[in-house]
């Protein structure tokens, strides 16, 4: 990896050390953009490709769907197959190795417990005069979850995804996720979702998945919201549909940051660099420090690991392009450089890590000490690992127990309530013009 020396930059320098790609920048690949074009008749960019994609399938439902189905995923399905039998939950408990699943299992558990701490109560205080003000939390009537499939099967997002909906008490949770060219799904993602007691599975992905969801089909019964990551044609699927449901947030690809100082091992974070570089070309690794020597023996160790990876070719296209090691003047600017960025992973390896969490603004997880890596967060530890990418670290959170619910205000005044507050709340409408509304409140006094 190469070393970037930011002690003698600008802010605008530092700032352009820090830029990541987002998904609305990634263009096709040749192979895809060939197919795109053999499909359509033109080059397309992603957006466009995904925009005719979604209007295809809302305005001919599941023959736009099978049809998308076959030909960008390669499983020819039909409405008597595409939903997950009872025969094919039990062939895939028989495929799984019991000591995997064990370990799902008590990921399970951790994800559970942690998202019930988080989980919102209904409540309901009373006010002067014998009134009542509160709020009422209500878990969405249906949700569409995501999980990716392509080169990797991913358990680990079914859990993410489908316990906190669970957990927030979604009475329909209807899963997607993408099938092989036979037709099958990954028998750790289906035994995953009858685990946490999910059932209603489509074997569909990419951005047809989405629309179908988002719209509905004559077999697929829409949702009210939609969650979990992809890949580009997901997300600006996603974006696409947003409005006709909810969405949770728009990822890109992943992203860790790490901050150091001269106590962290050199070889530990050359490793957490590329548990993120192997994910795809396009993933994000940076590491902030302000020791000159851990900055060259990080990048010399990088190279000496990634030759060891069975996915190093993914690992070696993401260091070339997003990969940084950045040597800073002092840990304050080190600090600064990561709110900059507002990663969706973020490490501290310091010597006192806890002193620095007061001072960040900016991530979408916070993994704290060096023995608190970032693939405990993906997997096992509890909190959710569907997190903000891109810097939207900025403004969004991380998928939890309330992505799932409704927030609804209780209002109960009294006469003797309402009569204290009739003045100023006549006074305001009438500000604005509103005079129905100022009438509401006077007829009420016997003023009108």
């Amino acid at each position: 990896m190469k070393v970037y020396d930011e002690r003698k930059s600008t802010a605008e320098e530092i700032s352009r050390l820090l830029e990541k790609k987002s998904f609305d920048e990634v263009k096709l690949s040749p192979k895809v953009a060939a197919a795109v074009e053999k499909m359509f008749g033109r080059p397309l960019t992603a957006a466009e490709e995904v925009d005719i994609i979604v209007n295809d399938i809302r305005n001919k439902g599941d023959e736009a769907l099978f049809e998308y189905t076959k030909k960008l995923d390669g499983a020819d399905l039909r409405p008597a197959t595409i939903r997950v039998t009872e025969e094919e939950f039990a062939e895939a408990e028989k495929a799984v190795d019991e000591k995997t699943m064990g370990a799902i299992r008590r990921a399970i558990a951790n994800v559970r417990k942690f998202h019930e701490e988080q989980l919102p109560k209904t409540w309901l205080t009373p006010r002067a005069y014998g009134s009542f003000l509160g709020q009422k939390m209500t878990p969405v009537d249906s949700v569409g979850i995501y999980v990716p499939g392509g080169t990797a099967a991913y358990p680990s997002s079914v859990i993410m995804n489908a316990v906190p909906a669970k957990v927030a008490g979604v009475p329909r949770i209807a899963m997607a996720a993408p099938a092989g060219r036979d037709g099958k799904m990954n028998p750790y993602v289906l035994a995953t979702a009858k685990e946490i007691g999910i059932t209603e599975i489509y074997k569909m992905g990419g951005a047809q998945a989405i629309a179908a969801l988002a719209f509905g089909t004559e077999t697929i019964p829409k949702v009210e919201k939609i969650t979990g990551p992809g890949n580009i044609f997901v997300t600006l699927a996603k974006k696409a549909v947003y409005g006709h449901v909810d969405i949770d947030m728009l990822a890109g690809p992943s992203e860790i940051l790490i901050v150091a100082d001269k106590t962290a091992d050199y070889q530990y974070l050359a490793a957490d660099l590329l548990s993120q570089a192997e994910h795809d070309p396009l993933a994000c690794a940076i590491l902030i420090t302000d020791d000159e020597d851990l900055a060259g023996k990080v990048a010399e160790e990088v190279e000496v690991q990634l030759q060891k990876l069975p996915r190093k070719e993914i690992a070696a296209q993401s260091l070339a392009v997003q990969g940084k090691i950045i040597l800073a003047k002092d840990m304050d600017t080190v600090v600064e450089m990561a709110n900059i960025s507002a990663p969706e992973h973020m490490e501290i390896n310091t010597r006192e890590p806890f002193a620095l969490v007061p001072r960040i603004r900016n991530a979408g997880a916070i993994f704290l000490g060096a023995y608190s890596p970032e693939p405990l967060g993906d997997y096992y530890a509890g909190p959710n690992h569907i997190l903000p990418t891109g810097g939207t670290a900025r403004f969004y959170s991380v998928l939890n127990v309330e992505t799932f619910m409704k927030k609804t205000s209780i209002i109960s005044y009294t006469k003797e309530a309402l009569a204290e507050a009739a003045d100023d709340i006549i006074a305001m409408a009438e500000a604005e013009g509103l005079q129905a509304h100022a009438n509401a409140i006077r007829i009420r006094k016997g003023a009108l």
